[in-house]
Parts: C-alpha cells; sequence; structure tokens
C-alpha cells in the first residue's frame, strides 16, 4: 500500500488507536525561580483512560486525532463516518490501513447506522489488515511513537488538556506535513515475512 503512487481520490490512510491515562499531582508544584528549578512530587494520581484515534496519510503527512471516552464499535464506526464525510468528502475510496481488531470491521458501521448510512460509509472504505502480530506494520504506529515523545510526555489530567494538547501536535504536524518515507519495501516484507509471503 504504501508503495502505491498518490492519488487524493485514493488516498492510503492509517489508522489505530492508543490508551492516554489521565494523570494529575498528589501535591502541588512548586514554579521555576531565579537560580531554582521547577519541582513536582513523583506521587501521581490515576483519573481515567481515555481512547485516541489516530489517521495519518502517509504520502502527504496529514494526520487527524479524536480523543473518546471509550473504544468500541460504536465509536470505531463514528471514527469512520468521521474519516468519510469529513476528512476526505472528495475521496472515491479510502484504503485504510489497520490491525486486525474484531471491532474494526464494515459489520460495525451496519450495527452503528441505518442500513443507508452504513451503505453510503462502507463503499467508500476498503480495508487493509496489518498481519497478526505486525501492527508495526502500520504507519500510524510510528506517528503515536513521535505524539508521545513529543507532546504526552507530562501529566495531563483533563480530557479538556489533552484535547489541547493533542490538537496543537496536530496543527504543527500538518503546518510542516512531513511525509513518511516507508522503506520497508515488498522486497524487504517477503525476506523478514517469508511466512505470509510463498515463494511459490
Amino acid at each position: 500500500m504504501y508503495e502505491k503512487r498518490y492519488d487524493p481520490l485514493f488516498p492510503v490512510v492509517c489508522f489505530d488507536e492508543r490508551p492516554c491515562h489521565l494523570i494529575a499531582d498528589v501535591k502541588e508544584r512548586v514554579p521555576a525561580a531565579p537560580g531554582r528549578l521547577a519541582r513536582y512530587d513523583y506521587l501521581y494520581t490515576r483519573l481515567a483512560t481515555l481512547n485516541l484515534f489516530g489517521f495519518l496519510e502517509p504520502k502527504t503527512g496529514r494526520v487527524a486525532f479524536e480523543v473518546t471516552e471509550r473504544h468500541t464499535k460504536r465509536d470505531f464506526a463514528l471514527a469512520m463516518k468521521r474519516l468519510v464525510d469529513e476528512l476526505y468528502p472528495k475521496a472515491v475510496m479510502i484504503r485504510v490501513v489497520l490491525d486486525n481488531l474484531a471491532m474494526h470491521s464494515k459489520g460495525a458501521l451496519y450495527e452503528v447506522f441505518e442500513p443507508k448510512e452504513a451503505r453510503h460509509i462502507a463503499r467508500r472504505l476498503e480495508f487493509h489488515f496489518t498481519p497478526k502480530h505486525g501492527s508495526w506494520l502500520n504507519a500510524i504506529e510510528l506517528e503515536f511513537a513521535a505524539l508521545t515523545k513529543q507532546a504526552l510526555d507530562h501529566r495531563i489530567p483533563s480530557r479538556e488538556e489533552l484535547e489541547r494538547v493533542v490538537g496543537m501536535y496536530e496543527r504543527v504536524r500538518n503546518e510542516h506535513a512531513r511525509k513518511v518515507q516507508w522503506e520497508f519495501n515488498t522486497e524487504a516484507a517477503r525476506l523478514k515475512l517469508s511466512r505470509l509471503y510463498p515463494l511459490t
């Protein structure tokens, strides 16, 4: 999928999700002062766990994120509707790279939406699943790693703060639009994943 030529009418979009833990300080932080670094206590309180959906178009570097309370079939179906109707409304077919989680199916669309709406969304999606234990083949994992290191490396106590931080990262990332230079080509895949690519 990553070797295909870019076509805005048939974009390749990587999709996945990750948990985000809301964590608050137990004691109030001591701000920095002249000659003294800021201080915070090692103790913390875990408040909740939220879900973060991520979309990445490797050929353009475009990203989008969405914070949700949970990660259910309904949340997945709503994310796919957003992908089709809001993020890529002019695309003829969106080729979605995702892992093999049971809820990652077009069946989820029909469980959540009326048949006409589900069909409208499903007709514009073409799912391409990574192999079992091969979620690292999904380029959104690279984006999640960068997001974690650059924006989520501190205690975030509320959903509002998480949405603010992720939104800021998304804006900066899209302004720079750094494309993914995927170098794991078909030949390398045939060697590393030989059980999935028989030679005969």
